[in-house]
């Protein structure tokens, strides 16, 4: 049956119960018509409280952000935000080491995480407002804002550097070292974000949460939020809310197409501390964002002309990677952080040395993981410990800005190599080269080579191919966007592979060092030339 011919029916349904009510209470006599009124109002009440998503301006708290402006959040929302869980994400830089490059880049994961709640709860009231069909509780909008609000308490140090650089890595050297190795294959900050959500929720007692209105069911989907998309061969794989509810699963965490009120905050967010110009709107596409029914499920989707706003939302991310996120230097830097955590954790030395570091081990216990912040970076630099010395002096080049050199980086045309490949391919070039001055000489180790991907969100497909649209005339139905309703300026190819060489000098460039600069350089063209058959960028 057609979504709109569905409604039709359920409101002639409405409509026939209530006039079979007034029918009854006009046909009984007093004093059982005073009763039957004080049911009917009860009732009433009891559904307006469930659905109506209007709060006590008396219970709400303001906060002042920089990029909403006067946030309300809910008492509960502020409860959570007092724990020292979320109190934790004032020391996790939000870009991780990029603030070395970009200086006003130094903001934080806790503005950020209000920042999504704040922007689920206004798209929660948008589709609540305009869609009161979808029956959007109270008790949904509430779960859907605390998701956001949680959805990052499971970061490590300087965000990304621990779980994407220095989680991958120890599970490599303790595969070498033959130690044992405890940590799941695929280990992610979101794993670790629902178990810190179990422990405030603990800290704060269940009472805290039914006076809300909360039940375990609602904590379930809660941590189905936080966690994301779960694999499923056309069966229903969540528990906290039905099928019915599909659409609040891409609020927070958006698997089907990436957009989502995470990536709607931290582009403005960034994008307002970098210094980079944002040319998404995500309070117009916020607008015009509807649930319609698509291939049997609900899924939000968007005004068909929004669809270059949609692109730009995509292009802002790779605007992103490409100037900030992969920035050339920023990489190098929190490569060196990653160096450093990894030398100081006592998880990968057999003996484990008291004065070394809980790093790696710490995703073992929430109590562990709540103490591991961006501090520990202070830890090792005031430290006196001669087993964190080769950290400390990592650091101290940090800080020093003794960092290796950049020599020359190629954008990749064609995939023709993985990566293992073109770091292989490069250390050979560099091991068969005969430099033009018999001065220098030239190892693999002291040039290392960085393969960095950027795309649109959808590795090489593009993704605005998974968003669904509907026209203006037809609200309650929709698809995909066809090809002739994009403007032709649009990209071809959605991904690109760069190819990047340092040189692992130190201090001050004295001559010889110049020189091996120099003969690097050459090197890498004569390799992008004959290997990649490309032309190195500047």
């Amino acid at each position: 049956m057609p979504q709109a011919e569905q409604s039709r029916k359920h409101l002639f349904e409405h409509r026939k119960s209530l006039q079979d009510l007034k029918k009854s209470y006009d046909a009984s006599e007093e004093p059982d018509k005073q009763q039957l009124w004080e049911m009917i109002t009860d009732e009433l009440q009891d559904i307006l409280k469930k659905y109506t998503l209007d709060f006590s301006k008396e219970q709400m708290k303001i906060f002042n952000d920089p990029i909403h402006g006067h946030i309300a959040l809910h008492p509960l929302l502020v409860k959570i935000t007092d724990t020292p869980q979320f109190q934790r994400l004032r020391h996790l830089k939000q870009l991780g080491g990029t603030y070395l490059v970009y200086p006003g880049a130094s903001h934080n994961r806790f503005e950020h995480s209000i920042g999504v709640a704040y922007l689920a709860g206004r798209l929660v009231k948008s589709l609540h407002d305009n869609q009161p069909e979808l029956k959007i509780t109270k008790q949904d909008f509430l779960c859907v804002q605390i998701a956001g609000l949680c959805h990052d308490l499971g970061h490590g140090p300087l965000s990304h550097v621990f779980d994407v650089l220095v989680i991958p890595e120890v599970k490599k050297i303790k595969k070498l070292k033959g130690l044992p190795d405890d940590i799941p294959e695929s280990w992610k900050h979101e794993q670790m974000s629902v178990l810190m959500f179990d422990s405030i929720v603990k800290s704060l007692n269940e009472e805290v949460l039914r006076e809300h209105g909360l039940t375990d069911n609602d904590v379930i989907f809660i941590k189905e939020l936080i966690e994301g998309a779960k694999a499923s061969d056309n069966e229903w794989p969540y528990q906290g809310r039905n099928v019915e509810k599909s659409f609040l699963y891409e609020i927070v965490a958006n698997k089907q197409n990436g957009i989502d009120v995470d990536k709607w905050d931290y582009f403005a967010r960034d994008c307002h501390h970098l210094g980079i110009r944002n040319s998404f709107d995500h309070l117009r596409l916020l607008k015009f964002a509807r649930v319609c029914v698509v291939n049997g499920r609900k899924h939000i989707c968007f005004r068909d002309k929004e669809a270059d706003n949609v692109y730009d939302m995509f292009r802002t991310r790779y605007t992103l990677h490409r100037q900030a996120y992969q920035h050339k230097i920023a990489n190098i830097i929190e490569d060196m952080f990653a160096e450093a955590l990894l030398l100081a954790d006592r998880d990968l030395h057999e003996k484990k040395p008291a004065d070394m570091l809980k790093i790696s081990e710490a995703i073992k216990s929430v109590e562990d993981y709540s103490k591991l912040t961006d501090e520990i970076f202070e830890q090792i630099l005031s430290s006196t410990s001669p087993n964190l010395k080769e950290s400390k002096d990592i650091l101290d080049k940090i800080m020093r800005r003794k960092l290796p050199k950049f020599i020359r980086e190629v954008r990749l045309t064609v995939k023709n190599m993985s990566k293992e490949e073109l770091k292989n391919s490069w250390k050979a070039a560099v091991k068969t080269y005969k430099p033009t001055d018999p001065t220098v000489t030239l190892t693999a180790e002291e040039l290392p080579v960085y393969v960095v991907d950027l795309d649109h969100g959808m590795k090489d497909k593009n993704p605005i191919e998974r968003v669904y649209f509907y026209s203006k005339r037809k609200p309650n139905e929709a698809s995909t966007i066809e090809d002739y309703q994009l403007s032709s300026f649009l990209p071809k190819k959605f991904n690109e592979e760069l190819v990047r060489v340092y040189y692992r000098g130190s201090g001050p460039v004295k001559e010889e060092e110049k020189k091996k600069m120099e003969e690097a350089e050459k090197c890498f063209q004569t390799w992008c030339r004959s290997s990649l058959n490309l032309q190195a960028a500047q």
